[in-house]
């Protein structure tokens, strides 16, 4: 990661809880192929527990079934690289650690595709909200850790995002 990544991710991580911490909400994360990268990011950042709970990896399918209650028969169907595990993922995040916010990462990193053939740099990232879930299909190219390090990024303008469209009426006790 360049110094100028960096600070892009230390930017948008701060303008995340700064967002979470106008509402009094907080936030935890459900990582496999960024292996802990956003919730690295965002403990970067001066004051993240305020508002940052914590985060699960789940690498593999089992540890997504076991560890986030992701639907061994959802993975069967679908497949871990797809829209609706990242959201089970995102929902189990908020369920499990009892947040307002869930976010979540799933896809492939490379250097090769998965047993379904899914291209490498098909990525979903998904936030889990009161208001509702929205997760967002991308095709990244660069190496491994470009990779890792795009799909950091565009998870925190997701939650971002959806922070800055849900009324204040959303809010909901955790």
């Amino acid at each position: 990661m360049s110094e100028d990544q960096g600070e892009d991710l230390l930017a948008l991580a701060g303008k995340l809880l700064d967002l979470l911490a106008q509402r009094g909400w907080c936030l935890g994360t459900a990582e496999s192929l960024t292996g802990g990268m956003v919730g690295e990011t965002i403990t970067a950042v001066p004051g993240a527990s305020v508002s940052y709970m914590g985060g699960v990896i789940g690498y593999t399918d089992r540890a997504k079934t076991a560890l986030l209650g992701v639907p061994a028969e959802l993975l069967e169907q679908r497949g871990a690289v797809s829209a609706e595990v990242a959201e089970a993922m995102a929902e189990g995040c908020r369920d499990r650690l009892n947040v307002h916010i869930g976010l979540a990462t799933t896809g492939i990193a490379g250097p090769a595709s998965d047993d379904r053939g899914t291209p490498v740099g098909t990525v979903f990232v998904a936030c889990a909200a009161p208001g509702g879930c929205a997760a967002e299909r991308l095709s990244l190219d660069g190496d491994r850790r470009q990779i890792r390090v795009l799909s950091t990024r565009a998870t925190l303008r997701l939650a971002i995002r959806l922070l800055q469209t849900t009324p204040p009426g959303a809010e909901e006790t955790t």
